[in-house]
């Protein structure tokens, strides 16, 4: 910079010396900034008495080397993001820059087979036709992740009902504990074929249904409110609803289900709620899982053999139904009751104790 005011300093200087046209002079000068696009060296072997900028042109008529051109360093800020928008397509989204520019960031997308929703595709009832049981293989490997479709627990927590008899009536799901407004989340990549209101859904209350590219059907029942509908492509992980107590419902839980062709299998096969992991990547499926009286830690041969009984061989004992909760430090009665969708009133009376009772850590209560 300093030697480059010296310059613009030895022009006057040599203008004010030598008389000229002055507007010849200036002339000379802006052409020499405005002209040629490029950096201009300052010569010192050319000057003589007084110092002169020298142009490209000049230089190569004296062929004179010419020191390599220098890119000027970049001064202008990074632009920085600050705000997304949602486009139609939820997995397309903008983002804006403090630079006033924007672009499209497209977020991964599932991969969906097109033939996903042609067979048993029905979006106004909850149970499509399904194949019959005699239909379908003794055995069959359903891969439930791989590297391009993952999985999520729709909710972890414990089970507190599960995939059995209800005295003559299958209880064809796991009914999760939660609380009103938990969030609810797609277990795999897929479609969403059901989303209806209690009015529509009877039992079910606010129901999601989603088919999966693994072949596999999910229920989402009793929600609170569903944030999908029918047709959406949906990631696993995905925010689907929040959990509530609608339908036919003793209290707030999440009643989820797994089908496959229609057929309801214990969701414990496949998913540990507790730990909010999967069993593992590649479920093989037996026919015999159909019964409600097959279920998840029996043993292959006692899983068979249970199905072959009738819905009250599960619950011969009168103890099929109990359900029993170990105390935590911070639990109250009223807690529990909630976590387990039943009233103290009940809990009382099954363990036969008063609503005043001072609970202890580790005790064991029964709740249903």
């Amino acid at each position: 910079m300093k030697k480059f005011l010296i310059l613009i300093i030895c022009f006057f200087v040599t203008a004010v010396a030598f008389p000229q046209d002055k507007g010849c002079f200036f002339h000379r000068l802006k052409e020499a900034f405005t002209v040629h696009d490029t950096i201009y060296i300052y010569a010192d072997s050319l000057a003589h008495e007084t110092d002169t900028i020298v142009t490209d042109t000049i230089l190569d008529d004296l062929d004179v080397p010419i020191e390599e051109e220098v890119e000027p360093e970049f001064s202008g800020n990074i632009p920085m993001p600050f705000d997304t928008l949602d486009t139609e397509d939820k997995f397309r989204k903008v983002i804006l820059f403090d630079n006033n520019t924007w672009l499209y960031f497209n977020l991964d997308k599932p991969e969906i087979p097109d033939s996903l929703d042609t067979e048993y595709w029905n979006t106004e009832v909850i149970h499509v036709i399904g194949v019959d049981l005699k239909d379908i293989p003794e055995t069959l490997d359903i891969p439930l992740v791989d590297s391009v479709h993952g999985y999520c627990i729709p909710h972890p927590g414990p089970i507190h009902s599960a995939f059995k008899y209800r005295g003559k009536h299958p209880h064809k799901g796991v009914d999760i504990a939660l609380n009103v407004g938990d969030a609810i989340y797609a277990a795999f990549d897929g479609v969403v074929r059901v989303a209806m209101p209690t009015r529509m859904s009877g039992g079910y209350g606010n129901v999601v249904v989603i088919r999966h590219v693994n072949g596999l059907e999910t229920y989402y029942a009793h929600l609170s409110k569903y944030v999908v509908k029918s047709g959406d492509v949906v990631r696993a992980g995905e925010l689907i609803g929040y959990g509530g107590s609608t339908g036919r419902s003793s209290g707030p839980h999440l009643h989820f289900e797994t089908r496959y062709m229609g057929q309801a299998f214990d969701p414990e096969r496949i998913f540990d709620f507790q730990s909010g992991t999967l069993r593992d990547e590649i479920f093989t499926l037996k026919k015999h899982y159909f019964s409600c009286n097959s279920h998840y830690g029996q043993t292959d041969a006692q899983s068979y053999a249970a199905s072959k009984k009738g819905p009250s061989s599960s619950n011969s004992s009168g103890s099929g139904n109990k359900v029993y909760y170990k105390v935590k430090s911070g639990d109250t009665l009223s807690k529990i009751a909630k976590r387990h969708g039943t009233t103290v009133a009940k809990i009382c009376k099954l363990n036969g104790i008063s609503q005043k009772k001072v609970l202890r850590v580790g005790e064991r209560l029964r709740v249903k």
